[in-house]
């Protein structure tokens, strides 16, 4: 998808032409009853230990 697609914000660009994909103005938030986004809180980190390598043991071999 370069610049020869028109669906695209590159190819509205080079097709000198607006629409969708490329807004002439900038989009604005929409004012009224809309709920705003909840911030969330910052939860606490636990820093865990890093895990123990277990080195497996070799089984004696019999003669």
């Amino acid at each position: 998808m370069g610049k020869g697609d028109r669906k695209t914000a590159k190819g509205k660009r080079y097709n000198s032409s607006y629409g969708n994909a490329r807004a002439a103005k900038a989009v604005t938030k929409a004012t009224g009853s809309a709920a705003s986004p909840v911030a969330k809180k910052a939860t606490k980190t636990v820093a865990k230990a890093p895990a123990k390598k277990v080195v497996a043991k070799k089984a004696a071999s019999k003669e």
